[in-house]
């Protein structure tokens, strides 16, 4: 499907001519055209389609757009070359993953020489950094997935059939509503996994993937990427990759029937039952740190709350493990079905004049015919049973 107005289209053979609509030329005064606004739009035309960091990018497009110069009196150094610095957004789609472009709010130093000009720094103002502005990419591309990595980093490649693994597995739950393309991103460090996702790499340490809404595009469209730590998921077991991916491409496949009043003991907990789904482990295995917390007579109360879920909160292992008891809780005794119908009702709920907890018990009455009270005394007995396994 084709983006929004300003997004660019894919050309057979190649990466096509920028649709994005040039920004009106500013006027001298005197209503005389700005020359230098033409120029540098020509220039920046140009370096969208020559930038090296597009060149492993399979299917990309890639255009500059809201150009903003300085004043004219304010470009020119005194007693030196012309220059200026521009700010401008880079507007970035992958075909067949992207409806909408990622845009990234750059700055652009030019300078002026005999040849006109031309781009002598380019850097990110706000938001996260492009993977590729951490080094020269690479990609794996799969039947389903296309992986982007560093040169520096771990082949990608080693990625695409974890990922190919994970789109049918998350249809077979959720339908055919989703694009069914998983884009993952790979750095090479863990530091820039924490760049990637502005945050403290202290915090992220034992996180192994984590989805992203890309910046610039609505929220319910499919341009989500799925950041992988290399350290974290490099530890993992073959069957851990796995679940993890199959968790994030849950997310993936869910983010339109995903609200902020959706719980995270909901929206993590389908995650995570539907990666485990059809794995043969028991609920030992799947929940070992809630287990032992069970025989050593330490029980939760209530359902997990979501700053349960922050990266780096003191019993963040239980707290998954807890929202998929929960909700294979639901998907055993009302079946599958209901778990996603339940799911979709509370993303379709009117977010406003309703606390989450009545919401929340009002929704489980409507689709599974039981309270929030009477599921958490439900879940609470399928905790206390991990002690009998």
């Amino acid at each position: 499907m084709l983006s929004r107005r300003g997004a660019l289209l894919l050309a057979a053979g190649g990466l096509a001519q920028l649709s994005l609509p040039p920004a009106a030329p500013a006027a001298r005064p005197g209503g005389r055209t700005d020359d230098r606004r033409a120029e540098v739009t020509e220039l920046l035309a140009a370096r969208a389609r020559s930038l090296p960091a597009w060149s492993g990018l399979a299917g990309a497009e890639a255009g500059y757009r809201n150009l903003v110069l300085p004043p004219e009196r304010e470009a020119s150094a005194a007693g030196g070359p012309e220059r200026l610095t521009a700010s401008v957004e880079l507007a970035v789609r992958i075909a067949g993953y992207d409806e909408y472009p990622v845009v990234y709010p750059r700055r652009i130093e030019l300078v002026r020489d005999r040849g006109g000009w031309r781009v002598e720094h380019e850097e990110g103002t706000s938001g996260p950094p492009a993977l590729w502005d951490l080094g020269p990419a690479r990609t794996a591309p799969g039947a389903r997935c296309l992986v982007l990595g560093l040169a520096d980093g771990p082949d990608p490649a080693g990625l695409v059939a974890v990922g190919d693994q994970a789109v049918p597995a998350v249809s077979a739950v959720w339908g055919g509503g989703w694009p069914g393309r998983l884009l993952l991103e790979l750095p090479a460090t863990e530091a820039q996994f924490a760049r990637l996702l502005e945050a403290d790499p202290a915090g992220w340490t034992g996180m192994a993937a984590v989805t992203v809404a890309a910046s610039g595009a609505p929220w319910h469209t499919p341009a989500d990427r799925v950041v992988v730590n290399p350290e974290a998921f490099g530890r993992l077991s073959d069957f851990g990759r796995q679940v993890v991916v199959t968790h994030e491409a849950t997310h993936v496949a869910t983010r339109a029937d995903t609200r902020a009043w959706t719980p995270l003991w909901l929206s993590e907990g389908v995650a995570d039952w539907t990666a485990y789904r059809g794995s043969g482990r028991r609920p030992q295995q799947i929940a070992p740190e809630l287990t032992r917390d069970v025989a050593a007579g330490k029980l939760p109360t209530a359902l997990p709350a979501d700053g349960d879920f922050a990266a780096g909160a003191d019993g963040i292992a239980q707290a998954y493990e807890q929202a998929w008891l929960a909700c294979d809780l639901i998907a055993r005794r009302y079946g599958t079905e209901r778990l996603v119908a339940f799911y979709r009702a509370v993303g379709a709920a009117d977010g406003q004049g309703e606390d989450r907890e009545h919401r929340t018990d009002r929704l489980l009455r409507g689709e599974l015919g039981v309270g929030l009270a009477e599921f958490t005394r439900l879940w609470l007995a399928e905790v206390e049973a991990l002690k009998a396994g």
